[in-house]
C-alpha cells in the first residue's frame, strides 16, 4: 500500500466541479502530511486540457483515462476503470464529492475492493487510533454529523485500505491555484467487461439550478419563524438588495414556503458565506452543519434563547417582520 491520496475529478461539459477543486486543496494538505503523492483520477473523454487544473490545485499525478464510452457518466464503465486501478496502485485514501455522481460511484467502488466507505464527511484530518492495545499510525480521520446530527462521529479505518470518503460540496476550502505547479500526467487505457457497457445513455437533458447557495457571498435564510411563503417575499427583498441568495430551513420547505433547492444544512446545502442572515431559525444542529466555515452571522429571533444565537456574531431579538424592512431602509440610505 502507498500513502498517495487519490482525488475523483469529477467534470461536466469540459468543467471540473467545484467540489473537485475543493478536495485537491484538502487531499494536497493530507498528502503532505502523510508523505505521499496526491493522484487525481480524471476520466471522461476529450479532456486532456483539465490535466493541468488539477496540477495547479494541487495534483502531483494525474492519472487520465481519456475513451468515448467514458463520454458521459455511467456507474459500470467508471467503476470499472477507477476499481481496477485502486486495485493495481493501492492508494491510501481515496476522496470523491457527496454530489450523485459520487454517492453514486463511490460504494460501487468500496464494495468490489472491500473497502470501508463514510459518507457526507465535513472535515478530514490524519491522527493515530489504538484498539487493543495495538496503535494504527496515519489514519484518515473521518468526521461527520451522526445520529440525527446530534453528534459528531469520528470514524476510522485501520484494516481495508484505501480509506474512502465522500465530502459534502462546500465544506472544505478551496486553495487558490498555482500555475507554477508541475506534476505529470498518466494515460490510462480503459479495459471494459461487456456487461459494462449494457446500458447506454440516449437522449440526456439539464436544468439550470434554482439558486447557487454553495458559492453565494451571502446568503439570506428563512426558517419555520417567518411563517408563510408570503412573509419570505420580505427575505427575497433583503437579498435582493444586498446581492445575495436566500436559502431556509428544512422546517421551511417542509412547511412549503421555499423549493427544496434553497434547504441549507446537513440534509441540505452546506453553504460558507461571507454574510448569513439566520431569520425565525430556531438554529437546530442540524442546520448548522458546517456553519462554523460562515464569515458573518446576523440572527434575527422573536425567541431570545433560540441556539442559533450560540453561533451568531451579532444577534437581533425582535419580529423579523419589523427588523428586515428596517434592515432594508438602512442600507439603502447608508449605501448612497
Amino acid at each position: 500500500m502507498t500513502q498517495d491520496v487519490w482525488v475523483f475529478i469529477e467534470q461536466e461539459e469540459g468543467t471540473i466541479t467545484d467540489v473537485s477543486l475543493e478536495l485537491l486543496s484538502k487531499g494536497r494538505s493530507l498528502g503532505d502530511e502523510l508523505g505521499g503523492r496526491v493522484c487525481a483520477l480524471l476520466l471522461g473523454h476529450r479532456i486532456d486540457h483539465l490535466a493541468q487544473t488539477a496540477i495547479h490545485q494541487g495534483a502531483d499525478v494525474v492519472l487520465l483515462a481519456d475513451h468515448p464510452e467514458l463520454a458521459r457518466y455511467r456507474t459500470l464503465p467508471y467503476a470499472r476503470v477507477a476499481t481496477d486501478l485502486v486495485r493495481e496502485r493501492q492508494p491510501a485514501i481515496f476522496l470523491l464529492g457527496a454530489t450523485p455522481t459520487g454517492r453514486d460511484l463511490a460504494p460501487r467502488i468500496a464494495s468490489a475492493v472491500r473497502a470501508g466507505l463514510t459518507a457526507d464527511c465535513t472535515e478530514l484530518k490524519i491522527g493515530s487510533f489504538t484498539h487493543r492495545g495495538e496503535t494504527y499510525e496515519q489514519l484518515l480521520y473521518q468526521i461527520r454529523p451522526a445520529f440525527g446530527g446530534n453528534v459528531v462521529a469520528t470514524i476510522v479505518n485501520p484494516h481495508m485500505h484505501p480509506q474512502m470518503a465522500t465530502v459534502r460540496p462546500g465544506v472544505m476550502r478551496r486553495g487558490e491555484p498555482d500555475t507554477a505547479r508541475r506534476g505529470a500526467v498518466e494515460r490510462i487505457a480503459p479495459q471494459f467487461a461487456p456487461g459494462d457497457l449494457a446500458l447506454q445513455v440516449l437522449e440526456r437533458q439539464m436544468w439550470p439550478p434554482l439558486c447557487d447557495l454553495t458559492g453565494a457571498s451571502i446568503v439570506v435564510a428563512g426558517g419555520a419563524g417567518v411563517g408563510s411563503r408570503e412573509n419570505f417575499q420580505r427575505l427575497y427583498e433583503l437579498a435582493r438588495v444586498l446581492g445575495g441568495e436566500v436559502g431556509a430551513s428544512r422546517a421551511a420547505v417542509d412547511a412549503g414556503f421555499v423549493e427544496p433547492e434553497r434547504q441549507v444544512g446537513q440534509t441540505g446545502v452546506t453553504v460558507r458565506p461571507r454574510l448569513y442572515i439566520a431569520c425565525g431559525i430556531s438554529g437546530a444542529v442540524q442546520h448548522r452543519a458546517g456553519m462554523d466555515q460562515a464569515g458573518t452571522i446576523i440572527a434575527i429571533n422573536s425567541d431570545p434563547n433560540a441556539p442559533i444565537f450560540d453561533i451568531a456574531h451579532y444577534k437581533i431579538v425582535g419580529d423579523l417582520n419589523q427588523v428586515i424592512p428596517q434592515m432594508i431602509r438602512s442600507y439603502r440610505e447608508n449605501a448612497k
